[in-house]
């Protein structure tokens, strides 16, 4: 028989798949409406868990953030996917970096990073969801600076800090202003600032920026 929510007086189910789908709500309403005025109430009414079986699972609101910051990391079709362009093996370099800027999201709201989200409203509140989400920031430039070293760029560190910058600026921008302007401008400053550090000119790259490699 499935528990009953004592407060809300509908079903709840527990047991096998209870924890998938409070994750799956999680990355629902925390992307949608922000972690904190996200309660557990609500979380437990769209996993349609109880609050019991809530904290079977995860012993505080703050370790159900760590663990959807985990599953953003992971979900090859989730919010921060995009990233992962820096990995393909069927593009050049300096195509891997333009890639990156190439992409926008669907038309409606912009929500950005929500990484950088939950670092924001976590701030002094959440160290280690905060902790998580420096430590993947610091390794999305690390390989920022590594593939701008295999692109040809003279100083690959300078090159690469100042990309990151230039892309969580897009995601930042496009957020307040719920406008995807800002990722346009972005990969026009990226090629720029690419050509300068690696001494391409415009020449080399004739036709090539006409159809952007796809994030597929």
């Amino acid at each position: 028989m499935a528990a009953t929510d004592l407060t809300a007086g509908t079903p709840r189910r527990g047991g096998r798949g209870a924890r998938e789908r409070i994750l799956r709500a999680a990355v629902e309403l925390f992307a949608r409406d922000g972690i904190h005025v996200t309660g557990i109430a609500k979380l437990t009414e769209v996993a349609q868990v109880s609050t019991r079986t809530f904290y079977q699972h995860f012993p505080s609101k703050e370790a159900l953030v760590s663990a959807y910051l985990e599953r953003l990391e992971t979900d090859p079709e989730g919010p921060v996917h995009g990233e992962t362009v820096l990995q393909r093996t069927d593009l050049s370099a300096r195509e891997r970096l333009l890639a990156l800027f190439a992409g926008s999201p669907p038309p409606g709201v912009v929500r950005g990073c929500p990484l950088h989200n939950v670092a924001v409203e976590a701030a002094g509140t959440m160290p280690e969801a905060t902790a998580l989400v420096e430590q993947h920031k610091r390794e999305f430039t690390e390989r920022l600076i590594k593939t701008t070293a295999e692109a040809g760029a003279r100083e690959p560190e300078t090159l690469g800090r100042r990309l990151a910058v230039l892309f969580e600026g897009a995601n930042a921008l496009s957020t307040s202003l719920n406008d995807t302007l800002p990722y346009r401008d972005a990969r026009e400053l990226a090629t720029m600032l690419i050509d300068q550090a690696t001494g391409t000119t415009d020449g080399d790259n004739a036709g090539s920026e006409a159809a952007p490699p796809s994030q597929r």
